[in-house]
């Protein structure tokens, strides 16, 4: 009898995320086909873009980058929860398309939900409609799963131009860079994320991590070390209230 009411939620759950995403794909071909606006374009204002909190930080900033590593974002969640530390995930959406599930669980926790684009693409090489669309797409997928779009947008491998800025800045949204990057997805050594998510670190900077196994299992290390220093580890946008 389990079996069979575990069979039938997993089947609702499983129609509510494909009519998420058929109502994704009818957004994103109005999306494409709607011209931007010379005037607007023109006259808006381009994204703030932040690296840090600088001076004004009220705490560490975790950021983590999601387009794989579903069980370790659960383990991820678990250690904060722990440690009563928020962080801020950035997601891609064509990961998000798949785990819906997950994108939900990170939201429902009290993390800050951010856009890291849909695809992954390297957004200093494109022009302005197509930052346009793989920002706004990303931003619609999440705010039909959740209720809420994001306000913060993380390009991909940091790599950014000025229409990337115009972009994020006409859908009212800033910019985020890190100030340190623990290079988890290249390195794979726990000693070494450790590492590089403390030494030299002060309040109001924001860590760039994945969810790797390895950065799963230094974080408990790392949120006791940042515990040890007095430091909050909020979200990116708790970090930036003062900034504006």
């Amino acid at each position: 009898m389990g079996n069979k009411y575990e069979n039938i939620r997993y089947v609702r759950r499983k129609v509510i995320s494909n009519l998420i995403i058929c109502t994704l794909v009818m957004s994103v071909g109005a999306l494409c086909l709607a011209p931007l606006d010379d005037a607007l374009v023109t006259e808006m204002e381009s994204s703030k873009l932040y690296s840090s909190a600088k001076e004004d930080g009220v705490g560490i900033s975790l950021m983590f980058n999601v387009y794989w590593g579903t069980e370790e974002v659960y383990r991820i969640l678990d250690t904060l929860e722990t440690y009563q530390a928020k962080a801020t995930f950035f997601i891609g959406g064509c990961w998000a398309d798949d785990n819906v599930d997950c994108l939900r669980a990170i939201y429902e926790k009290g993390h800050e939900i951010g856009n890291h684009g849909y695809f992954h693409k390297e957004h200093d090489r494109l022009d302005l409609p197509n930052n346009q669309k793989e920002i706004a797409s990303c931003n619609r997928f999440i705010e039909l799963s959740l209720g809420e779009a994001p306000k913060l947008f993380a390009p991909p491998s940091g790599a950014y131009n000025e229409d990337t800025l115009k972009a994020a800045g006409l859908l009212g949204m800033q910019t985020i860079l890190w100030s340190k990057d623990t290079i988890d997805w290249r390195d794979k050594n726990a000693a070494l994320i450790y590492s590089r998510a403390t030494q030299g670190v002060t309040v109001g900077e924001f860590i760039l991590m994945h969810p790797m196994k390895e950065t799963a299992d230094a974080l408990e290390d790392i949120l006791k070390y940042y515990k040890a220093q007095n430091w909050a580890v909020v979200t990116v946008s708790e970090n930036l209230k003062k900034e504006g």
